[in-house]
């Protein structure tokens, strides 16, 4: 699933009224990373490292917001989800007016288009389609899924959707949210509202949270864990919070690496979720991790908070002066023994 999607700018919008979309400005599908790049620098939103990666800036997020998670609380997730702290219930009418406005504030900007599959056993996993007003995160959905050829993108149609707006803001009032910050899952409408965030890790944890709500019904167990395998097929699987080491442990140059943070485990074995790495990146060194540190220097990879120098741009991973959870987005096949 290495191939790159083509540069495909559709000039109609058909697909996206299917979402209650009906844009004014540009729609770009499915673009290639290095068109991503140029509009991404076009609306001033990015720096390029010297070896090529793109730097931004997500603050004042620079993690995700767990008290700013919701699911739509109704029918079809009323007894099978354990309400509480983790899983926040929001209304279906908040649901509802939250994404109005959402659409509306959609309507008036370019957007930016991208499709993939999450979950790489064809038998478990979901067409995903993620629409955002910034270029740098449609590349991050481009990296973090896993990537479709263009024969597969042709009349592709999404089993759950991102309606992704970081820089509007909700209002707790009219959305029943927090703060002005809101990640909203909805099961039955088989879409994500994430508003008030520029931070990327959210769209990919959202499609998480789908998967673990979904896959255990067909047997299969989501995880929160990196794996390796050996050569003699053996598995290993490494748990862990955040930013506690499963992408460290997982890239060993003795074993193939399946992923680095989200599998699921069926009758047939361990899958990754996911198409790419989310690494955490602060005192990164090659000494330490040469794998992931050669990847952070690759034409692609998305460093997240991570301090350029101003003058040369070279990369400071020493540097935690935004944030310790610094980050290194790239497709998994960076990593040459993936």
């Amino acid at each position: 699933m290495h191939a790159m999607p083509e540069d495909l700018t559709q000039p109609d919008c058909r697909d996206l009224n299917n979402h209650g979309l009906n844009p004014t400005g540009a729609v770009y599908w499915n673009l290639s990373p290095a068109r991503l790049y140029e509009e991404s620098f076009a609306c001033g939103d990015g720096r390029l490292a010297h070896m090529g990666a793109i730097a931004t800036v997500t603050a004042p997020h620079t993690g995700r917001s767990p008290n700013d998670r919701f699911i739509v609380r109704d029918e079809l997730t009323e007894e099978p989800v354990e309400w509480g702290a983790v899983n926040m219930p929001v209304s279906p009418e908040h649901f509802a007016a939250l994404r109005q406005e959402v659409i509306t504030y959609l309507n008036d900007r370019d957007l930016f288009v991208h499709d993939a599959r999450a979950g790489a056993d064809e038998k478990h996993g979901v067409g995903v389609r993620v629409i955002s007003e910034s270029p740098w995160h449609a590349l991050f959905a481009y990296n973090m899924f896993l990537r479709l050829r263009s024969d597969q993108l042709v009349g592709f149609r999404p089993d759950f959707t991102v309606l992704h707006a970081p820089h509007l803001k909700a209002d707790p009032d009219r959305h029943g949210t927090q703060s002005d910050t809101a990640i909203m899952v909805n099961f039955s409408a088989r879409e994500v509202l994430v508003t008030g965030s520029r931070y990327a890790g959210e769209i990919k944890k959202s499609i998480f949270s789908v998967l673990n709500h979904l896959l255990p019904e067909s047997k299969v167990l989501p995880m929160h864990c990196s794996a390796n395998v050996g050569p003699a097929g053996d598995v290993v699987l490494f748990f862990g919070l955040s930013g506690t080491g499963k992408t460290t442990l997982s890239a060993d140059a003795t074993r193939g690496l399946i992923g680095d943070d989200e599998h699921g485990w069926s009758a047939e074995g361990v899958f990754n979720f996911e198409g790419g790495c989310y690494a955490k990146t602060i005192r990164l060194s090659p000494e330490g991790e040469p794998e992931i540190f050669q990847a952070t220097q690759m034409f692609g990879t998305i460093l997240e908070n991570v301090v350029l120098d101003d003058t040369t741009l070279e990369i400071d991973f020493d540097d935690g002066s935004i944030t310790e959870n610094t980050r290194a987005s790239y497709p998994i096949h960076y990593i040459p023994n993936a």
